[in-house]
């Protein structure tokens, strides 16, 4: 039934249309993850320099979020989707020249980065619009069940075709994707007049995301579980440098890139379709905390298999507790404000990872990327309990007053 329940989304024309082009736009994002992966690593052989730069497909998202996410209220969004899109399709096919210097190639992706988090604002403000009422929540785990799925053949396929071809063929297809993407938005979503009617300058809608978010509790805590998501996103950044330790290729860095989001597809799917929903918010603590727990025995140095295994249960809690923690966070934010808010949680999302990788690569680099994971992992823990805690508290006063909607 849940299953069945999970298919009305597609029933929107609309929604179809967003699905489709992120299908191809996260596939390309992972072929281009892979492909940088692999060349910076076989240029400098430095798992910090591999780290910093797979950090710069997350870090820089944290100034364009809070400067840019209001571009997402203060214009058609349909327009920031197709712009965004067009303009980062642009840059990567620039970024696929040969020989382009690393200086360069890092300054075209923190500007592709920053491109993101309008793109990711207006998406994200757009789609409760697309699925009124409980289908909301329906689509968010449609969403990330495929687009976990479209990451898992991005990363695959990234690991084979960079063996096979070049780095630069990957990047190149990563542009393509963002192309159609913009042109799927282009001619499959309806024109809508903007969100907000009085639009701030940059600096106040910065000033207006971050307060809106800190000054509500539930909002600060959902927030806070969110962001640290990142230190378990380490695994991912730390690919090649692992596979290097243990004496594997560059095919076998695709694959352990791809067991985070494998079981990612997992976790979103058994927790919709398992869990009822009065439990669901309940279990946003305790998924939070699990998550970072297969982590620790990477410092066990296992074999690819069990490697892939942790990976991938990690994988299933991060999914389950961070795609509650979006629909309860959405879902407590007005519409005229979406964007803007939305905007300062994603960038708070894609900065933390940055910085979780970044301090990841460092650490490696001291000792050994197994040890490495296994620290950020129990940084993870740590911080999860305190988000738990938090989270708990704030739920159970605002039940007492105000409680959200369940959907069934």
């Amino acid at each position: 039934m849940a299953d069945r329940a999970l298919g009305q989304v597609f029933a929107v024309r609309e929604y179809r249309t967003v699905w489709i082009a992120d299908l191809l736009s996260v596939a390309g994002d992972q072929l281009a993850r892979v492909a940088l992966a692999v060349l910076v690593y076989g240029r400098t052989g430095s798992a910090a320099w591999a780290a910093a730069t797979y950090a710069l497909t997350f870090l820089p998202a944290i100034v364009g979020g809070v400067l840019l996410s209001g571009l997402a209220d203060r214009f058609p969004r349909r327009e920031v989707l197709v712009v965004t899109d067009v303009a980062r399709a642009g840059l990567v096919a620039v970024m696929a020249l040969p020989q382009v210097p690393l200086a360069v190639l890092c300054a075209l992706l923190v500007v592709v980065v920053l491109l993101g988090a309008p793109h990711t604002a207006a998406r994200g403000a757009l789609l409760p619009e697309l699925l009124p009422g409980d289908l909301y929540e329906r689509g968010l785990a449609v969403s990330q069940i495929t687009g976990q799925t479209a990451q898992v053949v991005g990363f695959a396929a990234g690991g084979l075709l960079v063996a096979a071809v070049s780095p630069s063929a990957a990047l190149l297809l990563d542009a393509v994707t963002f192309l159609v993407a913009g042109l799927l938005f282009r001619l499959g979503l309806a024109r809508r007049p903007r969100a907000d009617a009085a639009p701030r300058s940059p600096g106040r809608d910065l000033l207006a995301g971050v307060v809106d978010v800190a000054t509500d509790r539930r909002r600060r805590a959902l927030v806070l579980l969110v962001w640290m998501v990142g230190l378990y996103v380490v695994p991912e950044a730390l690919a090649a440098p692992y596979a290097d330790q243990i004496g594997a290729g560059p095919a076998v860095v695709g694959l352990l890139m791809a067991a985070d989001p494998l079981g990612s597809v997992l976790g979103a799917w058994l927790f919709v379709r398992f869990v009822p929903p009065r439990w669901r918010e309940r279990l946003i603590g305790v998924l939070a905390v699990a998550a970072g727990v297969p982590l620790l025995f990477t410092a066990l140095v296992p074999p690819v298999p069990v490697a892939l295994l942790l990976w991938g249960v990690s994988g299933m809690a991060s999914t389950a507790y961070v795609m509650q923690a979006q629909a309860s966070f959405v879902r407590a934010t007005p519409a005229a404000i979406r964007g803007r808010a939305i905007g300062v949680a994603a960038s708070g999302i894609v900065a933390g990872q940055g910085v979780a990788v970044l301090a990841g690569g460092v650490l490696a680099d001291l000792s050994t990327p197994s040890t490495a994971i296994a620290l950020c992992a129990a940084a993870g823990v740590v911080v999860a309990l305190g988000g738990a805690l938090a989270w708990r508290s704030a739920s159970a006063d605002d039940h007492a007053t105000r409680p959200l909607p369940v959907t069934t």
